[in-house]
């Protein structure tokens, strides 16, 4: 605005001004490497609709996907030679390039010799043979979680959304090389204060600070115990007193 409006420069400057309002930070919610492997196990590799719901929980965790980012996805930005890779359009269209696992890859090897042909470029389609949606993929997920909960009860007490499969993806991927850049670069974040918030989940980085840092030492000392102390824990003593 204070561009197009000159006028209004130094009223605009006032309230920029203005601190932010302090709100509470929570931590991220994540999910167990144990956990997500039930999630990712639940779809049955024995169906059209298992094979395609696999395909997109391995890719949304795998490419640690924003969930308008995973529905977003066209045949066209998916690769699978020489080296599989996907053609990401974040944020403000921002592009990212990122390689795939042989697995997930495989599960979308899989979707793709299933895919229905239908006029729609995305590349997954819902039963119907129309682009899968937001909430769509949101169901889907609930549903699979429902079935991972009966092998995994901790599931139960957790509320799993598509971001809680980025915010895990990020977690693995910070343990994994500790180079918060790489995450960033990984997630697509423009900002890397925005990918600091996953330094305060993983203890890991800050143990390698601790073992980097000498302790204090404590001053060595001896415990004297008075003669009447000593007395009163010898046996006999304590058999007189039963």
């Amino acid at each position: 605005m204070e561009y197009p409006v000159p006028s209004a420069l130094e009223q605009i400057r006032r309230a920029l001004a203005i601190p932010a309002k302090k709100t509470e930070s929570r931590l991220v919610r994540h999910l167990s490497v144990e956990e997500l492997q039930f999630i990712l196990d639940a779809p049955s590799p024995l169906d059209p609709d298992g094979i395609r719901d696999r395909a997109m929980l391995h890719l949304c965790f795998a490419a640690a996907l924003r969930v308008s980012e995973l529905v977003g996805l066209r045949l066209d930005d998916v690769a699978l030679q020489p080296q599989a890779c996907v053609l990401i359009y974040g944020k403000g269209r921002r592009q990212r390039f990122l390689p795939l696992w042989k697995e997930t890859t495989a599960a979308l090897r899989s979707w793709l010799a299933l895919r229905p042909t239908a006029c729609a470029p995305e590349l997954f389609l819902n039963a119907r043979g129309q682009p899968m949606t937001r909430a769509g993929f949101e169901y889907i997920l609930r549903k699979h979680v429902g079935r991972a909960t009966t092998r995994c009860p901790s599931l139960a007490a957790k509320r799993v959304s598509p971001h809680v499969l980025r915010h895990t993806a990020a977690l693995v991927a910070l343990r994994a090389t500790k180079d918060l850049r790489k995450v960033a670069l990984w997630l697509g974040h423009a900002n890397m204060q925005t990918t600091e918030i996953y330094t305060r989940v993983d203890p890991s980085v800050k143990l390698e600070m601790l073992e980097s840092i000498v302790a204090p030492k404590l001053r060595s000392g001896r415990f004297k115990a008075t003669d009447k102390l000593i007395a009163s824990l010898r046996p006999q003593t304590f058999m007189r007193r039963q």
